[in-house]
């Protein structure tokens, strides 16, 4: 077996030993190619800093990039980054300032921590929804620079939308905001909807309005001032411990780290992807979320019916969040001991492509979801760590599958997120089993722990198993902890403890659940509808137990063996 080292202060003219590494994975990976066997590249110490995505294809096999003395005491820390340090500051007023040329991103972090986007809630003063944009009796955004962005929060239940202002101007006595185009017509016609006769005609109001100078009040903030092509600034009001001298700023500018294109047998272990951001919602089009981990790029919406007096718009089609690292049609890949964190889209997604592996990581301080499987066969999501996702796109899941055939996630920990916990929608073979599922929904509504849509197979052999999990603190009004939803069929739900939700789970949807099975279920309430339970579900020997001690004690065998690990 060849093996290959890489150092942040190596050389890529150098061989490639430990005494004298590449300088780049770029150069390794070359190397790896010309070689017969198997590979082990070691990544030293340090942030590797790319300067371009990691582009794998099906000329690349059987190797390892791996942290140097992974598994052992003296593994070492490694960062691949695709940020840039920001340096040169001026402080005025407390304001640090930096000219940082073309520069474009969404996200900042100063020694690792985050730094939110400056923003106030909503627009100024009393505004009201034009056919372009919005009005307001405020004058205070004929001020704002470009590059300000509008966020809709809810605009429907479990929905968050993010559309530019194009132009401000007088308008009379107010002030006329016109929205870039096509985003905010395409807002128009897809956020529609009617319940019980009340209907909502395109998003209202926006909850927030980020990224303009005078919005940065809050320490621990920023703006990036593109009112100059190519001459941009970045502002950041520090925290308090801070020191331009002292204080690592990185701005993410790579929107990918990692593609892996019809690739085989690669293994990851040990490594740090950070520092990558998604320009997409800042553009013309924006970002028009409608569930889970996809978002509408035009194409159309369609009507559907929910009752007699009830219907919403949906999209004909959809495009999913991408992520960081991705996999498309590739086989036999693996990720162990990795961390995906300090990214502003998905971590990781695979679109189509089979055996694939993601053990033991840790999914942390990302703009979309953790981990988003499409189409895939045979993955196996096992003993990770998913918390604090979709900090900007709040209706994002911790993990979510669609589209996939014979795939498992087991004994995650997903915890902290802003909807829901675990998703799959329609697929095949899919077991979600004991998964420790706690503090979901924390942002947005309709929504759950476990969420299932759709067909999920064609009998209860070939159809979805929820069983196992632990489901605490679904927050947020109107959610369910086990929720099977939208026509869900062949799914088995036992074995399954739910505490501290809005709803345990619920039996009656739109379209209606078909050879759905709950059994031997605990949770502190009785789902909705199981006092009148429709004809295609089998609900049997579940159990109510609404103190919580006697709860905890009647679920200890459950309890012990969800979550990740230990």
């Amino acid at each position: 077996m060849l093996e290959l080292h890489v150092s942040p202060t190596g050389d890529d003219s150098a061989p490639g030993t430990p005494e004298e590494p590449f300088a780049t994975l770029d150069r390794a990976r070359r190397a790896a190619r010309e070689a017969t066997g198997e590979v082990t590249v070691h990544l030293g110490a340090g942030t590797h800093v790319l300067t371009a995505p990691l582009a794998l294809d099906p000329a690349d096999r059987r190797i390892t990039f791996q942290a140097r003395g992974y598994g052992t005491a003296d593994q070492e820390a490694v960062v691949i980054s695709g940020g840039r340090e920001i340096s040169g500051w001026q402080v005025r007023d407390g304001v640090w300032r930096a000219e940082v040329g073309d520069l474009d991103t969404r996200q900042l972090h100063a020694d690792g921590r985050r730094v939110e986007r400056a923003g106030i809630d909503g627009i100024p003063g009393n505004a009201s929804r034009t056919p372009t944009g919005y009005v307001t009796d405020s004058r205070a955004p004929l001020a704002w620079q470009p590059g300000v962005e509008f966020v809709h929060r809810g605009v429907y239940p479990w929905t968050e939308a993010r559309c530019g202002v194009a132009a401000v101007a007088p308008d009379g006595d107010s002030t006329a905001i016109t929205m870039r185009q096509p985003a905010f017509g395409w807002a128009l016609e897809l956020y529609r909807s009617a319940w019980d006769g009340e209907l909502m005609d395109g998003p209202g109001l926006p909850t927030r309005v980020e990224n303009d100078l005078a919005f940065l009040t809050e320490p621990g903030t920023f703006v990036l001032d593109r009112s100059r092509p190519g001459q941009h600034v970045l502002h950041y009001l520090p925290r308090p411990d801070e020191d331009p001298q002292r204080t690592r700023v990185v701005a993410p500018v790579l929107e990918a780290l990692l593609r892996a294109t019809g690739a085989r047998d690669i293994s990851f272990r040990g490594l740090a992807f950070a520092d990558a951001t998604w320009l997409r919602p800042g553009g013309d089009r924006g970002f028009l979320h409608y569930h889970g981990n996809a978002f509408y790029d035009g194409g159309g919406v369609e009507v559907v019916v929910v009752e007699d007096r009830s219907w919403v718009t949906v999209p004909s089609d959809t495009k999913p969040v991408p992520a960081a690292v991705v996999l498309d049609d590739a086989a036999g890949i693996r990720f162990e001991g990795c961390r995906f964190t300090r990214l502003g889209a998905t971590g990781l997604s695979t679109a189509g492509g089979s055996d694939i592996t993601v053990r033991g990581c840790d999914f942390d301080a990302l703009g979309s979801a953790g981990i988003s499987i499409s189409g895939s066969r045979e993955v196996l999501v096992e003993d990770n760590l998913v918390r604090q996702i979709g900090l900007e796109h709040s209706g994002s899941p911790g993990i979510s599958l669609a589209g996939t055939t014979g795939c498992t996630v087991a004994h995650n920990h997903v915890t902290d997120v802003p909807h829901c916990g675990i998703v799959a929608g329609p697929a095949s073979g899919t077991r979600i089993v004991r998964n420790l599922v706690t503090k979901t929904m924390g942002a947005l509504a309709d929504g759950g722990g476990v969420y299932l849509s759709g067909p999920q197979g064609d009998s209860h052999d070939s159809g979805a198993t929820v069983s196992g999990n632990l489901i605490e603190d679904t927050r947020t009004p109107y959610n369910f902890g086990l929720y099977t939803d939208y026509g869900a069929s062949w799914v088995t739900v036992e074995d399954n403890v739910v505490v501290r939700a809005d709803s345990t789970a619920v039996l009656h949807v739109s379209p209606p659940l078909e050879n759905v099975r709950y059994r031997n279920n605990f949770w502190d309430a009785d789902p909705l509808g199981s006092d009148a339970v429709p004809d295609g579900v089998t609900f049997e020997d579940n159990t109510t137990i609404t103190d919580e001690d006697e709860l905890r004690a009647a679920t200890a065998h459950i309890r012990d063996r969800a979550g990740r690990i230990r």
